[in-house]
């Protein structure tokens, strides 16, 4: 077997070619498109890049066969907020031969500790963990956009290389025409008409007031968990402007409490549903096929992410930012299911939050680490 880096349009078109064979007689994957996965690995595109280096490879059999890839990546904002220093693994895909998959997790190995590492978290991201994010476990179901899927095979490679969970990430469903619980209904009302409490939807043409109060919201919401790292505005315009194709205002909204920012949740349509069967590519008649899906609508959405400022984290803005959703979601009558995901095992808040709502439990996630010896 030989490791390959990816360096050019060759290797490129190989490491993208990787899952498509992997999963080719599996319904259930939706192919993530080839661009969003270059654009990881892009300079130009990932501000990642700014305080963090990236590198890929792809592993071929004795006939020159492609069955197998990985990337291995730095992101010095957090990579020495740990006990050691830590880089990260992802865009793994491999046959079922567990030789070939510890080829790759030694060469990403040997990569992060030439840069200076002890430790690797795997399978991640280099960009944000609402993409690419996390070894599923449970739930082998068709994944949401962003949500990564991978066969119930990949956890015995992980396990029998050393990796350890190092926390668990729960996504829940969400059936939008049930309604809520009643106790979660009579709290919503009661916080959504208090006064001096005011709620509003996302508006692009106000999209630097909003993303700066998310900002606002999420650092002050995040700041005491463990290795927290703010989020940048740059960063969130970034996702805004990713999001804009398959964006709907009606579906982000914020609480504010005597016009200060308390409370938030990004929720999107999920674009899965509008790129299934494209295997990846955004071509001339991908894009017609998008427009109309996008006009005809989809079924589900995705919370992508929630937040609640640390002084009203008791206050039940999220149980009225929900009523407030659903308000606008139910006369639609479009949509089905909503997933809330993922919030990690850590979180017992939102935890609480999504079994409040009546949400069941969807798929589970693994994010794990190895130490080096």
């Amino acid at each position: 077997m030989q490791l390959i880096p990816v360096s050019g349009s060759q290797t490129i078109k190989e490491f993208l070619k990787v899952p498509h064979d992997i999963y080719q007689h599996d319904k259930n994957w939706i192919c993530p498109l080839d661009q969003d996965v270059e654009k990881t690995f892009d300079p130009e595109k990932n501000i990642f890049f700014k305080h963090g280096e990236c590198t890929r490879w792809i592993l071929q059999d004795e006939q020159g066969r492609t069955i197998g890839r990985i990337a291995a990546f730095i992101n010095t904002k957090k990579a020495f907020n740990y006990e050691q220093p830590t880089g990260g693994i992802g865009f793994f895909e491999c046959i079922n031969n567990q030789e070939a998959a510890f080829k790759l997790f030694d060469t990403a190995q040997q990569w992060l500790k030439e840069k200076g590492m002890a430790a690797m978290d795997g399978p991640i991201n280099f960009g944000e963990n609402d993409t690419f994010w996390g070894l599923l476990v449970e739930g082998f179901t068709p994944p949401s956009y962003g949500m990564n899927y991978n066969p119930p095979y990949y956890q015995a490679f992980f396990d029998n290389y050393g990796f350890v969970t190092s926390y668990q990430q729960i996504t829940n469903h969400l059936a939008v025409r049930k309604p809520f619980p009643e106790r979660f209904t009579k709290i919503a009302t009661w916080v959504a008409n208090k006064p001096g409490y005011t709620f509003e939807h996302f508006s692009k043409k106000n999209s630097e007031k909003y993303v700066q109060d998310l900002m606002e919201i999420y650092n002050d919401g995040w700041k005491d968990f463990e290795n927290f790292v703010p989020i940048k505005k740059e960063t969130l315009q970034e996702s805004f402007k990713q999001m804009e194709a398959i964006m709907d205002e009606k579906l982000i909204w914020f609480a504010y409490l005597n016009g200060e920012p308390a409370s938030f949740v990004v929720i999107i349509p999920d674009a899965n549903q509008l790129i299934k069967g494209f295997n990846g590519k955004l071509g001339l008649i991908e894009k017609l096929k998008f427009v109309y899906r996008r006009w005809k609508g989809v079924n589900r959405m995705r919370a992508i992410v929630m937040g609640t400022k640390t002084a009203y984290q008791k206050h039940g803005l999220e149980s009225a930012l929900f009523i407030k959703l659903k308000e606008y979601v139910l006369p639609l009558d479009q949509y089905d299911e909503l997933e809330l995901s993922w919030v990690g095992d850590f979180n017992d808040k939102m935890l609480a939050i999504h079994e409040a709502t009546g949400a069941v439990f969807g798929k589970r996630h693994l994010t794990m680490r190895k130490i080096f010896s």
